[in-house]
C-alpha cells in the first residue's frame, strides 16, 4: 500500500573541463555534496567512476550513463563546477531521457592578476544550447552562489515536479470501484487515450464483487468490528443509525478499499459513491473514503481525472500530507476573491484541530440513510490542481491561496482567498476543467508547471497571476 512516496534519486554529474581551474572545480563538487547530503537529498555520483568524479570530455560520456541508468536515477543534474563540456551534457541528457537540472556556482572576481579560475555562467550558456539543439527538456537554476536561497529553492521545486512528472512517465494505476455514474457527464474520460500517452492504466473493480467482499469481512471479523464501532462512536458523533451494522459496514468498506490498494498496487482510487453501494450497506459510505484518504488518495463520483490529480499534487508535496477531491462550489458572500471548497469524504487527518467528526444524514439528498461525515478542514497554505482534456487536448490548471474565515457550512470544506478570483473562475470555466479539483496543504504550483515540461502533450495552465516581466 502506498504512504509517502519515495523522494527521487538524482544522478549528480558535475560537469567540468580542460580549461579553468581544477582544483576548483573539486572544491565546488565538493562543497555542492555536503551542501546536499546536509538537506538530505538522495542522490549517487561519479566519483567512482570517473577521475575526480567530474565529466570533462566526451569520452566520459558512456561510462555516465551506464553508471546513473544502472543506479536508476530518476533526474540528471548537472552542476557546472568550472566551464562546461557541452557535447557531453547533451548527449548524457539525451541517452538517459530524465529530467535534467542545469546549475553552477556564481563566478567570483577576477584574481588579482586579471586571471579567472572559473566561467561558469559562460558554460551554462553554451550547454543549454546543445540541450536545446537535442530536444533534451532541462530546467534551470539561476547562477547563484551554494548559500544563496535560489539554488536550495530550486532544487526544491525541481525535485517535486520531478516526483509529479514521473507519475505520468512510469505509469500511474487506478481503480475503479463501479463504474461513471449514468448522469455525471462531466467524468467522462478516454481510458484509452489515457494509457497510450500518460500510461494511466485503469483498474476495474466490479461492484457486485465489491459489495460481496465487504459483507464476507463483516461475516468473518464481526466481533472485532463491533469492537471498533464502539470505540468509534467514543470519537465520533453518530447520528441516524439505528444499531452499529451501518457503522460495522462502513468499517468493513474501508478495510476492502485497502485490500485493493495492497493486492492491486494501486496509486489512487475512484468510487462510485452513490446509490446502488449505498443502498446495498444501509449507509453512505465517505467515512469509509475518509480513512482510505489518510494514506491513499480517493477520488469521488468515479471521477478518474481527479485520481490522476489527486496523484500529481500528492507528488508534488512529496507525499508529506494526504490530498482531497473538493468542489468548487460557492464564492465568499462577503469577499471577491474567496471561494468555498468543498465535499465529502476528506482525509481524516486534514481535520481542523480542536473539531470532532459528526456522522450525519445527507443534507442535499433527500434520504432516511445516515453516514455522511461532516467536518471542517484546516487552516493553511493551498494548492489546487486539476488535470483534465477533451479531444486529445490536455491540460494541468494550477494556483495557489490561503485558508480564510468564512460562514459554517456541512460536510468537509475550507474557504480558500486567492489573488483574482475572476481571473480563476474564467480560466476554469472556459476549460476543459470541471468544478472538482485536488487540493492539499502546501505551496507548489510552481512545482507542478515545472513537471508539465518533462510529459509530452500536457499544457500547464496558470490560475494564480503572475508578475510581469
Amino acid at each position: 500500500m502506498p504512504t509517502h512516496p519515495p523522494r527521487p534519486l538524482l544522478g549528480l554529474c558535475p560537469i567540468g573541463k580542460f580549461v579553468f581551474s581544477h582544483e576548483d572545480a573539486l572544491r565546488q563538487k565538493r562543497a555542492l555534496q555536503k551542501r546536499l547530503r546536509a538537506w538530505r537529498v538522495p542522490f549517487t555520483d561519479l566519483d567512482d567512476v570517473l577521475p575526480d568524479g567530474l565529466v570533462r570530455d566526451q569520452a566520459h560520456v558512456e561510462a555516465a550513463v551506464r553508471h546513473f541508468r544502472a543506479r536508476g536515477v530518476d533526474a540528471l543534474f548537472l552542476p557546472h563546477c568550472n566551464f562546461g563540456t557541452e557535447g557531453a551534457v547533451g548527449m548524457i541528457g539525451r541517452q538517459l531521457g530524465v529530467p535534467v537540472l542545469l546549475w553552477g556556482p556564481r563566478d567570483e572576481a577576477p584574481l588579482p592578476d586579471g586571471t579567472r579560475l572559473r566561467d561558469t555562467l559562460c558554460g551554462m550558456l553554451a550547454s543549454s544550447k546543445v540541450l536545446h539543439k537535442l530536444a533534451v527538456p532541462f530546467s534551470y537554476i539561476e547562477n547563484c552562489r551554494l548559500d544563496e536561497p535560489p539554488l536550495r529553492e530550486g532544487l526544491d521545486r525541481f525535485r517535486r515536479a520531478v516526483n509529479a512528472a514521473r507519475a505520468l512517465r512510469s505509469g500511474i494505476r487506478i481503480g475503479h470501484i463501479g463504474q461513471r455514474i449514468d448522469f455525471f457527464w462531466t467524468t467522462i474520460v478516454n481510458e484509452s487515450e489515457l494509457l497510450e500517452r500518460f500510461h494511466v492504466e485503469v483498474v476495474p473493480i466490479d461492484l457486485v464483487t465489491f459489495i460481496e467482499s465487504v459483507r464476507a469481512r463483516v461475516r468473518r471479523g464481526e466481533a472485532a468490528y463491533r469492537g471498533q464501532a464502539r470505540a468509534a462512536r467514543r470519537r465520533l458523533d453518530i447520528e441516524g443509525y439505528a444499531d452499529d451494522q451501518p457503522l460495522i459496514n462502513v468499517l468493513a468498506m474501508r478495510d476492502q478499499m485497502l485490500a485493493h490498494v495492497a493486492d492491486l498496487g494501486l496509486d489512487a482510487l475512484a468510487l462510485q459513491d452513490f446509490q446502488s453501494l449505498v443502498d446495498a450497506l444501509g449507509t453512505y459510505g465517505f467515512y469509509a473514503s475518509s480513512l482510505v484518504g489518510d494514506t491513499c488518495p480517493v477520488s469521488m463520483e468515479s471521477d478518474i481525472h481527479g485520481a490522476v490529480s489527486l496523484v500529481l499534487l500528492h507528488r508534488a508535496m512529496l507525499g508529506a500530507d494526504p490530498v482531497f477531491l473538493a468542489d468548487v462550489t460557492v464564492r465568499h458572500p462577503e469577499d471577491d476573491n474567496g471561494v468555498l471548497l468543498w465535499h465529502a469524504g476528506a482525509p481524516t487527518r486534514l481535520r481542523r484541530p480542536g473539531t470532532r467528526i459528526r456522522l450525519g444524514r445527507h443534507w442535499i439528498l433527500p434520504t432516511p440513510l445516515a453516514g455522511m461525515p461532516h467536518f471542517p478542514l484546516r487552516d493553511g497554505p493551498i494548492t489546487v490542481a486539476r488535470f483534465d482534456g477533451d479531444r486529445g487536448a490536455y491540460r494541468l490548471a494550477v494556483g495557489e491561496g490561503e485558508s480564510m474565515p468564512g460562514p459554517l457550512t456541512l460536510n468537509n470544506y475550507v474557504w480558500m482567498k486567492v489573488d483574482d478570483w475572476p481571473r480563476w473562475e474564467r480560466r476554469l470555466i472556459e476549460g476543459p476543467f470541471i468544478h472538482h479539483t485536488a487540493m492539499g496543504y502546501a505551496h507548489c504550483a510552481d512545482a507542478l508547471v515545472e513537471a508539465c515540461r518533462y510529459v509530452p502533450g500536457l499544457e500547464p495552465v496558470r490560475l494564480n497571476r503572475q508578475p510581469e516581466g
